[in-house]
């Protein structure tokens, strides 16, 4: 499998950072790349490395970043909350793209916050070049709060994420890699969600594109799994609200389709990007 790996320079208010990516295929042969926008947030690329597979069964060149403040690219614990905002993180991925040269074509899928990240970039650039839209088990808004900090709250946290979020046992060594590398600086995630999957108390908790979804022009997939805690509540609007948008709902997955029901999610997401 051809890959090479890198960095580009992220500038932010006269600070220079460095995003972390990864090349999978050739993007000089003729096939519009497939940028995939990890979740978390700050949630590493690991987890979605899966996606690289799409290089070998369609011949879609695949690239994985990890966004500013985890996995490879530039840790910053010491930014207030403040500083990790949509706008941060659009205007990182808008760079990604221009400085791999790829801004003239290429396809884009977001899992979970990288489904929101993806579509706020989308609103916020209309960016001429792409031409498909993934967003899988995502949201469209976030409209909860609440605190966290029993032993209990804890205990039932831990058991809704095994019903709603995986169910495999054990869970995939990728996954465990990258809640171990989450553990290790959850920085961005504690600033942009909370300490809780169950409320957002963070940066994204005003979260709310669902008036705007009619702008999105391109043809869009929409995933989620039929035990998501992407809920049908959560996903519908993004299906009933923008134009030429497709549902797919996959019956033995809950928020990590690639890792419960790899080979349909797979096969589905393949032929929607070479269709």
């Amino acid at each position: 499998m051809s890959t090479r790996t890198g960095t580009v320079d992220f500038v932010v208010d006269s600070e220079t950072f460095k995003t972390w990516y990864k090349v999978v295929g050739d993007l000089t042969c003729g096939v519009r790349p497939l940028v995939v926008v990890h979740g978390g947030p700050a949630f590493p690329h690991l987890y979605v490395r899966s996606h690289a597979t799409l290089w070998e069964t369609t011949g879609i060149p695949v690239i994985l970043y990890d966004q500013l403040g985890c996995g490879e690219s530039t840790h910053l614990r010491e930014k207030p909350k403040e500083f990790w905002t949509f706008e941060l993180f659009i205007a990182e991925l808008e760079n990604l793209v221009t400085k791999l040269g790829i801004q003239g074509g290429f396809d884009l899928l977001g899992h979970s916050w990288g489904g929101a990240l993806a579509a706020s970039y989308v609103l916020a650039r209309q960016p001429r070049g792409l031409k498909r839209l993934v967003l899988t088990n995502t949201y469209a808004s976030m409209r909860l709060d609440g605190t966290t900090d029993s032993t209990e709250y804890k205990e039932a946290e831990l058991v809704f994420l095994r019903r709603h979020a995986i169910t495999l046992d054990p869970m995939p060594a990728d996954l465990q890699t990258t809640i171990a590398e989450l553990e290790k600086d959850n920085t961005v995630y504690l600033a942009v969600h909370g300490p809780s999957e169950f409320y957002c108390t963070g940066n994204q908790k005003a979260f709310d594109v669902i008036d705007r979804l009619n702008e999105i022009k391109q043809p869009t997939l929409v995933i989620n799994g039929m035990e998501d805690q992407a809920t049908d509540l959560c996903t519908a609007p993004l299906f009933w609200k923008i134009p030429n948008a497709k549902w797919v709902q996959l019956a033995k997955a809950t928020h990590l389709p690639f890792f419960e029901e790899p080979e349909r999610y797979f096969e589905i997401v393949g032929n929607f990007l070479t269709a």
